[in-house]
């Protein structure tokens, strides 16, 4: 038999992979296997929606609540999920300058960061792994972690060290997250005001424009207009960190729908070759020994 897809996104914190790609975790999901590692537990986060009723807090930990979205939010998106057992670093003031928390991820040892995610390659076998690229997405300090912990543990899941982790795989494919692009957020802005309507996103653009950021155009866009209902379920399931009113959800679905249908990532490593100068639509393209997504379809359905 043709061996089943399997993705393996990896993620710094709780409601990560709610907004970055989730869309593209849900259709996986019914075409195979999708599991999520969270690097933190979110542990040192605060409240940051302001909607947020406090009372949902009382009795519970910080962790303990992100730990009941995160459970949600994976329901919802029909993955599996696994937390990597790192403590969240958190933004300590005056960060990048200020000294992070001396049992934080961005702190921990690598050969512990290395050998928990080398594990978790080895026993899921993905074919296909995403994470963020080397500006982290934005630059938290578990976020650029994260990106440089993946690089190292795809390389190191494929060598013949630690066999007590479970036989070499080597992943056929890696790619950055490369969601939260201002490519994305100005074709949205521009299609708002096209339409008439007042635009949210005229201040962020020109304060995001101040900030540069490495930069990788999209090698590989994903149509997933029929998951953004789940998507966006997953979002607000996060319900003490995404904000329903807010910047995630500012976009009229149906502008979203015609202007911006998929999801985009960039192929930043791969055994199967580069993109083709067209781009691809499909995380697993050219990947060998898969069955086809009607078999993959009729196997999950």
């Amino acid at each position: 038999m043709m061996d089943e897809r399997r993705l393996l996104c990896v993620h710094a914190h709780p409601d990560d992979e709610s907004s970055k790609g989730a869309a593209t975790m849900a259709k996986y999901a019914r075409l195979g296997r999708v599991r999520v590692v969270t690097c933190t537990g979110g542990e040192r986060g605060d409240i940051l929606n302001p909607l947020f009723d406090d009372a949902v807090l009382a009795g519970r930990t910080m962790a303990q609540l992100r730990r009941e979205e995160m459970a949600a939010a994976a329901r919802i998106l029909g993955i599996e999920h696994v937390f990597l057992g790192f403590v969240d670093s958190g933004l300590p003031e005056g960060y990048p300058d200020a000294e992070l928390p001396a049992d934080s991820f961005a702190r921990a040892a690598d050969a512990d960061v290395h050998r928990a995610l080398v594990a978790q390659i080895r026993e899921f076998r993905p074919q296909v792994v995403t994470t963020y690229d080397e500006n982290g997405g934005y630059p938290h300090p578990d976020h650029l972690r994260t990106h440089t912990a993946t690089l190292a543990a795809v390389r190191l899941a494929g060598e013949p060290c630690w066999p007590e982790l479970g036989e070499p795989w080597q992943v056929s494919k890696l790619y950055y997250d490369a969601n939260l692009s201002f490519t994305r957020l100005t074709t949205l802005h521009e299609a708002i005001l096209a339409a008439g309507r007042t635009s949210p996103f005229t201040e962020w653009l020109k304060e995001a424009a101040q900030f540069p950021r490495p930069q990788h155009a999209a090698s590989t866009r994903v149509g997933v207009v029929a998951y953004f209902p789940q998507r966006d379920a997953a979002m607000r399931a996060h319900a003490s960190q995404i904000d329903p009113n807010g910047l995630f959800f500012a976009a009229p679905r149906d502008l979203e729908a015609q202007v911006w249908p998929h999801e985009d990532f960039y192929l930043a490593a791969s055994t199967v070759g580069p993109a083709p100068a067209e781009g691809e639509t499909d995380l697993f393209a050219r990947v060998p020994g898969l069955e086809s997504e009607e078999q993959a379809a009729a196997r999950y359905r």
